[in-house]
């Protein structure tokens, strides 16, 4: 019996027992690909509780902090949002991502390239090239145009620009979330000075009033009508209010130079004249939270498109199991001596595919698909984190904004049976029915409910504030358009 060697035969073998082979592996590599699956899973608005209701669909601009109705704080924040440090570098980041998705889509495309290399070369004796080059010095020239364009039949580069889009549009979400962190926060520390200027008056009036008051009971005392015990108790009162007026002036202080650093600028810099309370507008708040507030926050927003961004590694990372088909060409000039190399005899040229498929690695591929399966569902349970805080946070919000309303409510209520007794011991001492010790006994109670309305006009506007931010501040998100939390597989 005869074996045929020929070389056709030999070929057709080969081919034929290597087919099965290299199907049996990709198969395998499948099966590998589909035990490594994500486990977290994302929430979703039903499951929070969020109606499609239109009902609690709230309406917010951009610019919310001018509903406050005052000009100097609009520019306070409009020259933080123009020069913060902060800011600039959250738009670098934002720079740098878009950057990077540009390489990403490049790198997709087809590529061509041209070089020109020119040598002074000894060939070796011993070598494959025949004499008279071996042995000999030559010049050596090449000058061609190369060029390679990857098919990418299963997805492997598309995942991966998908992927650094989806960066980029997170530190986009990112920007505009540290643009409206930045606007409440210097929202807040204007008003923060508010409430201490109007702490700081009325701790000046009780000093003053203690001042009298410690007059009147040294009279007293030489008219015999008190005794020391008083007088110590009425000198001791004084340091305390000056205690009081130094740490509200330390708190203006430490207030302007964070305002001033907000603002890109020196606590001795800034110009600031501040405003009454009452001369800020109060704001419209939300009663429930609204149903779109996934689409609303730049910071769910930032956090779903890093799922995205993971979701697509993951892909990238399963299509690298798969076949790598490159088409590849070169044209040019190659010579043994520069004089020759633009003849016509020195051109050269190929084209041709190039596969690749991983076959052994060591598990390198397999443990890369576990590693990006690991950050998709860091991904996800970091989105659903930040969902939860938000929700937590509206509704904190509301209820916070709700209750200082009622408690403003009984403030007022208080503040005016105080004042009420004020101006009825102010008409007994005129008349001649009371003494002015009851006149500033009465005073005292007026100047606490001041202090506590204070306090509580500075948490309404806060709050108000904290509330914006929690809704999103008028942000409106670009969502993926896809609502899963697994990758698009692909499958042999």
């Amino acid at each position: 019996m005869r074996l045929d060697s020929s070389p056709t035969v030999t070929r057709g073998f080969v081919l034929r027992a290597a087919l099965p082979l290299v199907a049996a592996l990709a198969l395998s590599a499948c099966a590998g690909m589909n035990e490594t699956q994500p486990q977290a899973t994302l929430l979703k608005a039903p499951a929070l509780g969020l109606s499609a209701d239109p009902s609690t669909v709230v309406s917010l601009q951009d610019a919310w902090w001018r509903e406050f109705g005052d000009a100097q704080l609009n520019r306070f924040i409009d020259s933080a949002l123009a020069s913060n440090p902060s800011l600039k570098m959250a738009q670098a980041r934002l720079a740098r991502a878009q950057a990077a998705a540009d390489i990403t889509d490049a790198a997709s495309g087809p590529q061509l390239n041209a070089g020109v290399d020119a040598m002074r070369q000894k060939f070796t004796a011993t070598g494959l090239y025949p004499p008279p080059l071996a042995g000999g010095i030559y010049e050596t020239g090449t000058a061609q145009l190369s060029g390679s364009w990857e098919l990418d039949f299963f997805g492997r580069n598309r995942a991966a620009l998908e992927a650094a889009l989806g960066v980029a549009r997170a530190a986009q979400a990112d920007a505009a979330a540290a643009r409206m962190l930045l606007a409440s926060n210097v929202a807040r520390s204007y008003f923060q000075l508010i409430r201490l200027n109007e702490q700081l008056q009325v701790a000046q009036r009780l000093l003053t009033q203690r001042g009298q008051m410690l007059e009147l009971v040294r009279q007293r005392l030489d008219a015999g009508l008190d005794t020391r015990l008083e007088l110590r108790q009425s000198e001791g009162a004084l340091p305390d209010a000056r205690l009081q007026i130094e740490s509200v002036q330390e708190q203006i202080t430490l207030g302007r130079n964070a305002l001033a650093a907000l603002l890109g600028q020196t606590g001795a810099s800034l110009v600031l004249e501040i405003p009454a309370s009452g001369a800020i507008r109060n704001m419209a708040l939300a009663t429930n939270v609204p149903s779109d507030l996934l689409g609303r926050r730049a910071d769910i927003a930032a956090a779903r498109w890093r799922v995205e961004a993971a979701t697509q590694d993951v892909g990238a990372a399963r299509a690298q199991f798969y076949p790598n088909l490159n088409l590849v060409a070169f044209a040019g000039f190659s010579s043994i001596g520069l004089d020759r190399l633009l003849d016509g005899a020195s051109k050269q040229w190929g084209v041709g595919p190039a596969l690749r498929l991983p076959l052994f690695d060591g598990g390198r591929l397999r443990a890369n698909l576990r590693g990006k399966v690991a950050e998709l569902d860091a991904a996800i349970e970091s989105y659903n984190a930040t969902v939860l805080d938000a929700v937590r946070e509206v509704t904190d919000q509301i209820a916070s904004s709700q209750a200082i309303s009622r408690q403003q409510e009984a403030q007022r209520s208080a503040q005016n049976f105080a004042e009420s007794a004020y101006d009825i011991a102010v008409q007994r001492y005129e008349a001649g029915l009371g003494n002015l010790l009851q006149v500033l006994n009465a005073e005292t109670a007026v100047l606490a409910q001041r202090r506590m309305g204070v306090d509580l006009a500075a948490r309404a506007l806060d709050t108000q504030v904290a509330l914006m931010r929690a809704l999103g501040g008028g942000y409106r998100a670009e969502l993926p358009p896809t609502t899963h939390s697994q990758p698009v597989t692909t499958s042999l």
